[in-house]
């Protein structure tokens, strides 16, 4: 550490500067040798520091100029205004507000803190405008969340949810079809969350986390709790099963990930709002890029490149083939990823590759095992705009900031989420690829520990930030990200899964936009004089079989397969993985071929656009909450 004086790169490769003279720093720090939440000392963070020499020195030997990403500045209330036309919500101010109705919908499915930080920024849109003189109708941000309490009958007081139960949760509807019974997490849990029957690693997908947090902050247990520890063990959190299913990235129709994306959103903010953390989404300038290439090519270049040559690939095949080069060595190489290839081979090989990879002519013996791990690494360094993206990369690095590490779960749980897909499909294959580094720990002497501070800066120094208060707090920020990169490795399959709170707030967004469509529909009928027309129209899109499955029975449908339609009958423990299997063993003339790893049941229609069941699904549980749905075994969609 004593050889670390100064700066540590110079400003010209556009990187963070830093001073690690440890008289400098300053007293309370969060990274704290002592006491800090993982208790990363000296020996333990030379890993990190050693890093970021090895990236000084590689970009030493790059003569080429960098150009510095620019994080444009935001004016007063245009931060406000890009955050809720981000959140999908551009219509509560400027020349479409008078349609705000359209909002309603979805403003009604939020919950108590949700509607808070929505207001908020709202609030603050109207104010600048106002300053502004800008001609457009402005709401009185009161008016918008007085339409939904007012429909509801009552006014929420602020010490529970915004409850969000309306016809739906009863068994009937007032259009006579059956409706679901499923819970937002919201006006249902009115007892304080320490009196839950959970455990400490418990995770609760069912209610919001900023309305476990707001209850959490105030409680005796909250108080008790704040801190997260200073064990260097991090707790086995779990995810209790839920009867429903667990919805995982991926299982979700695109239409439906767009209204998670908008939900994940708020939600992060409202959990940053009751934590008191401020939570600002970057905002790049444009900058001219590559447009071709393999290092410093923007990953939506690099994908539209390799479609090409792989169809429907969603991972950079470089990106891919750098890291079965390191595994067709053995993961077992003592100092993997730690020990850096020699700078000037590593240049020598990228210029190489840029000319000789997609030509197929590159020589992949040439690469040894510390060089493929040190090309890696510089892939991600070297991306445009960092993988975890300028929106979110300082949200990502405040995670170290929130109080508990349940909450620290949570919030890169929302984070992964907001992520675009190419971003987020990369990062999966990488904390993918380090574990399995890790599982070899024992031989490779590559710790859980060890490969996070090795990876840190890798991800969170992004090379095009020339702010000087980044570098400022740099030192301070080294620890912290450290155990963000723990994080990520050591729960990624839990940070890949949609909480169940977001995924009940779609269905209650597709139930009340259904209605809507169905009045509207109605009416232009009516309008019509067609009310004939309209009903051989609604016999006509029931099915056959609708009218022939008794109560308690399902129709199947599995056009793929030998037997393509089946009645099942619902039992208490009737499993989605029950029912694949059952179809997989009807084999009739045709050969089957598919194997059960290969196909899924999908829930489509109803509540939900579609949406892949994992086989522990219960189903007559999930029939109750979508009795509307239908039922489809088919493959799942590369």
């Amino acid at each position: 550490m004593q050889n670390f004086e100064g700066d540590l790169f110079n400003r010209r490769s556009g990187q963070y500067t830093m001073n690690h003279d440890h008289s400098k720093t300053p007293d309370g720090a969060s990274f704290d040798r002592s006491g800090s939440q993982d208790s990363l000392d000296e020996l333990s963070m030379d890993d990190y520091w050693k890093e970021l020499e090895n990236i000084h020195e590689t970009r030493g030997n790059n003569q080429e100029e960098r150009v510095a990403l620019v994080v444009k500045e935001p004016d007063e209330g245009e931060l406000e205004e890009e955050w809720l036309k981000e959140a999908g919500l551009s219509n509560l101010f400027g020349e479409s507000s008078g349609d705000s109705l359209e909002s309603v919908v979805f403003l009604s499915t939020l919950t108590r803190t949700q509607r808070a930080a929505v207001e908020k920024r709202v609030e603050t849109v109207t104010q600048t405008m106002r300053k502004k003189n800008k001609h457009h109708q402005i709401p009185d941000v009161r008016d918008i969340f007085r339409l939904q309490n007012d429909s509801k009958g009552k006014v929420c007081d602020g010490n529970e949810p915004s409850t969000v139960r309306t016809s739906e949760t009863k068994n009937e509807m007032q259009d006579g079809t059956k409706g679901p019974k499923f819970s937002l997490g919201t006006d249902e849990q009115k007892r304080p969350l320490e009196d839950m029957p959970s455990s400490d690693t418990d995770i609760n997908l069912e209610i919001s986390f900023s309305e476990q947090a707001a209850n959490f902050k105030d409680s005796s247990v909250g108080k008790m709790c704040k801190g997260g520890g200073g064990d260097t063990l991090l707790p086995n959190f779990r995810v209790p099963k839920d009867k429903t299913g667990t919805t995982k990235i991926g299982d979700l129709a695109p239409q439906d990930m767009k209204k998670v994306y908008s939900l994940a959103l708020i939600e992060l903010t409202a959990l940053y709002d009751i934590l008191g953390t401020e939570f600002k989404q970057q905002k790049a300038v444009k900058i001219k890029t590559k447009d071709c290439g393999l290092f410093g090519v923007p990953l939506s270049v690099l994908l539209e490149q390799d479609q090409k040559k792989v169809p429907g690939t969603k991972i950079p095949l470089i990106f891919q083939k750098l890291i079965a080069q390191i595994e067709e060595a053995t993961l077992e190489t003592e100092g993997l990823l730690r020990i850096p290839g020699v700078a000037t081979r590593i240049k020598s090989l990228c210029q190489e590759l840029e000319t000789k990879f997609y030509e197929g002519t590159f020589n992949w013996e040439n690469v040894k095992q510390h060089d493929a791990a040190s090309l890696l690494k510089l892939f991600i360094r070297e991306l445009p705009q960092p993988l975890l993206t300028v929106e979110y990369l300082k949200a990502f690095q405040d995670v170290q900031k929130l109080p508990t590490k349940k909450q620290q779960l949570q919030a890169l749980n929302l984070l992964v989420l907001l992520l675009p897909e190419a971003n987020r499909d990369t990062l999966k294959v990488l904390l993918e690829f380090l574990q399995r580094v890790i599982d070899h720990r024992e031989k490779n002497k590559m710790t859980l520990k060890n490969v996070a501070m090795v990876m840190a800066p890798n991800l969170f120094t992004f090379h095009g930030f020339s702010s000087k208060t980044i570098e400022q707090r740099e030192f301070v920020m080294a620890a912290g990200t450290a155990n963000v990169m723990r994080f990520m490795i050591q729960y990624q399959k839990l940070l890949w899964t949609i909480p169940k709170f977001i995924v009940n707030q779609v269905r209650k967004q597709n139930t009340e936009s259904q209605k809507k469509e169905k009045k509207d529909k109605a009416m232009k009928k009516l309008l019509k004089k067609m009310a004939y027309d309209r009903e051989k129209h609604e016999k006509q899109e029931k099915t056959p079989n609708d009218a022939d499955v008794p109560q308690g029975v399902i129709r199947v449908q599995a056009p793929h397969l030998s037997k393509v339609s089946m009645a099942i009958q619902l039992t208490e423990e009737l499993k989605a993985g029950d029912i694949v299997a059952r179809f997989l063993s009807q084999k009739s003339g045709n050969v089957q071929t598919l194997k059960k790893e290969e196909v899924f049941l999908y829930e489509i229609g109803g509540n939900i656009g579609e949406r892949c069941l994992d086989d522990d699904t219960y189903m007559k549980d999930l029939y109750q909450l979508n009795p509307n749905a239908e039922w489809v075994i088919k493959s799942k969609q590369s």
